[in-house]
């Protein structure tokens, strides 16, 4: 006896899959958030040796995280548009 339930493959329909996929990024975007603005701590800071690379200036650091905090809200609201967007698409049930 064979089971088809077993073999039978999962169908989701496309714009639904993609509705999830876009909700799955718009849930991920703090946790890069978070390793973005991390990053300067690993830039040199320039330590006592001769051979320590120049430390970054303290403006380009702030600079970087204001950059970084303006791509996260453009990107958030551009998921949140497409997903709103897509959801008037799709007919009620």
């Amino acid at each position: 006896m064979s089971d088809q339930s077993t073999n039978a493959t999962l169908f989701l329909e496309k714009r639904s899959y993609r509705r999830r996929r876009l909700k799955d990024a718009l849930r991920l975007l703090p946790v890069v958030g978070v390793l973005l603005w991390m990053l300067p701590v690993f830039w040199p800071s320039g330590g006592g040796h001769p051979a320590d690379p120049a430390p970054v200036a303290m403006s380009s650091a702030i600079t970087y995280v204001f950059v970084v905090w303006v791509l996260l809200i453009l990107a958030a609201a551009a998921l949140w548009w497409v997903i709103g967007e897509r959801g008037r698409a799709e007919p009620d049930p």
